[in-house]
């Protein structure tokens, strides 16, 4: 089964240069905010320009990974300087959503990391790439964990299809594209029926107060052609 990556991405990035989707304007506009240091990482979290847990994660560690190889960023200072710099860094994100767990995950393992990088590193710039190599890599990991899932969990759900040849799936909230790094956890299950040609209707949820189904998933689902429903969440159960 041939699954293909959404092209539509909450998180643009390329080593020096980071923008956001805006889902804060979404379904009506498509607006990518520009991100050049961790302020603006620690501002787009907080404000709900960028959501969904693994989402937050990355953008976070990438804010600061362009904060980081600016070209214009002058560090004076040993490898232990630079990692407690960085540290130090992490925690302030942390902050900008202190209950998802992903970005505190996230931030503690490349506080480890930097940690033990700084003390074999002969320089300040070793440290420093050694986070933006990591931070990078969590964009690549989760694209492919998603796929996986999609894989996989498709996988489950055509064994438990019996004699029927297609199926309707409902989901709630947002777990697409918009909310990962791409391709999405339990939207990504359902891109991947849809993919393999099994996928008769994507029921959706409003998903109140913030109407993340209404507004995002709704959008997806029409932006990559899958058939799909809008109900209210009341509707669940008729």
């Amino acid at each position: 089964m041939a699954v293909q990556l959404s092209p539509l991405l909450s998180i643009c990035y390329e080593r020096g240069l980071l923008s956001l989707l805006d889902q804060r304007k979404l379904p009506f506009e498509m607006v990518y905010m520009d991100i050049r240091n961790a302020k603006d990482g620690w501002n787009a979290i907080r404000d709900m320009v960028v959501r969904g847990a693994p989402a937050i994660a990355i953008a976070a560690a990438l804010s600061l990974a362009v904060e980081v190889f600016d070209v214009d960023f002058d560090f004076k200072g040993t490898p232990g300087d630079a990692a407690a710099f960085l540290v130090q860094k992490l925690e302030y994100l942390v902050s900008s959503r202190p209950t998802a767990v992903n970005l505190s995950d996230a931030a503690r393992k490349l506080s480890n990391l930097v940690l033990k990088t700084a003390e074999t590193a002969s320089e300040a710039k070793v440290v420093f790439k050694a986070y933006i190599d990591a931070a990078e890599q969590m964009l690549t990991d989760d694209v492919d964990t998603n796929k996986a899932i999609g894989f996989h969990g498709a996988k489950v759900v055509q064994s438990k299809m019996n004699d029927s040849n297609r199926i309707s799936v409902l989901t709630h909230c947002n777990t697409g594209s918009l909310a990962t790094a791409g391709f999405g956890t339990a939207l990504g299950v359902i891109r991947a029926l849809h993919a393999a040609d099994i996928l008769e209707m994507a029921f959706c949820t409003e998903t109140r107060p913030f109407n993340q189904g209404s507004r995002l998933t709704a959008f997806e689902l029409v932006h990559d052609k899958i058939p799909a429903t809008l109900i209210a969440d009341s509707q669940q159960l008729h």
